[in-house]
């Protein structure tokens, strides 16, 4: 019997390397471990072997059972790579040129970034960016909120360990670090270090703790706008802001603005535009921004001679302005990565 065994091993490790498909190996497999197999015919002779035989023999079996799967799963394994490599294809030469015309293209947020930035760009402002880890003094006291401010809640705001060290991001005392809420920290440290005067768009990213839904998210960009100069005066905030809606949506769109109240503003305004040139939203008021100018106590906190220099101050969604351009009706498609969804804005 043991003779039988060293047999079989014998034969399956010389046949099975030569077996080049998955039908040729299962049935060669039948021929040794199926119902009618040899080894399945050894295993069942067991029984006639003396009793004092029996647990060298059961040995002999298994040694020789364990032998004969480790040369199937080896073959096993050759044939899935062999199959998965047909499926593939042949190896792909990555010093080749692409065979596909387009080389891809922007975010569809990232395009309408751009339009927005070089519309600016051509009427004087110059970009500012910064880091999105901001510390509470730059996000909000800088800004004229007050400690008592629902944005500087834990449950409103992203912020970052007590413990953590930015070494690139400087603090006033003992506060905390968060996620910027807006983009006006931008204009806090541009007019630190830049006096008067000052023309700046800043495009970024933001992040607050709002539930996602069809018009909100978690993460999300805005552009703001700051203008700091002698003798600015609400016309030059409202004449910047028409020539901006009528270049994006269209000569015909109007413009307004209604009272409001931001800290970082006095007076404050939100505005809506009106055009009849966008699909379904057309001929209806959109709120589209929040802007004013500038408050006198921020510009003490930057060491700006408020008697002397005035300034205006905007800050708009870049998604908001996205949806109603591309006639995106929910905030989500922007983040899920659906090539289907981004072609369309090639």
């Amino acid at each position: 019997m043991q003779k039988d065994l060293n047999t079989i091993v014998a034969d399956v490790r010389e046949k099975v390397p030569a077996i080049k498909t998955r039908a040729e190996f299962e049935a060669y497999k039948a021929t040794i471990s199926g119902p009618k197999g040899v080894l399945t015919d050894v295993m069942k002779g067991i029984g006639k072997v003396p009793k004092e035989d029996k647990p060298a023999m059961g040995k002999a079996i298994n040694e020789a059972k364990m032998a004969v799967e480790a040369a199937f799963a080896t073959v096993i394994e050759g044939l899935e790579a062999a199959e998965l490599a047909a499926k593939i294809g042949p190896a792909i030469d990555p010093t080749l040129p692409s065979p596909d015309p387009a080389r891809g293209t922007l975010h569809p947020i990232a395009q309408v970034r751009e339009e927005m930035v070089e519309l600016f760009r051509r009427i004087g402002f110059s970009v500012a960016e910064a880091t999105e880890v901001e510390s509470e003094h730059y996000c909000f006291d800088a800004l004229n909120i007050p400690a008592d401010h629902p944005a500087r809640d834990m449950q409103d705001s992203y912020y970052l360990p007590d413990d953590l060290s930015v070494n690139n991001v400087s603090k006033e005392g003992d506060e905390k670090y968060l996620l910027r809420t807006h983009t006006s920290t931008v204009q806090i440290r541009t007019m630190l270090e830049e006096k008067p005067p000052i023309r700046i768009v800043a495009p970024g990213r933001c992040f607050r703790r709002d539930t996602p839904d069809a018009t909100h998210s978690a993460n999300f960009h805005q552009i703001e706008g700051l203008y700091v100069d002698k003798d600015v005066t609400l016309l030059d905030l409202k004449a910047t802001l028409d020539h901006f809606v009528k270049t994006i949506f269209g000569p015909k769109a109007k413009t307004r603005l209604r009272p409001s109240f931001f800290p970082f503003t006095e007076p404050s305004y939100e505005m809506d535009f009106f055009s009849p040139d966008l699909g379904k939203l057309s001929n209806k008021w959109l709120e589209i921004m929040g802007c004013g100018m500038v408050d006198p106590e921020v510009f003490k906190a930057v060491g700006i001679d408020y008697r002397v220099y005035t300034g205006y101050a905007f800050g708009m969604g870049i998604e908001r302005i996205a949806m109603i351009l591309q006639g995106v009706d929910d905030i989500r498609y922007y983040y899920q990565n659906d090539v289907r969804f981004l072609k369309q804005f090639a």
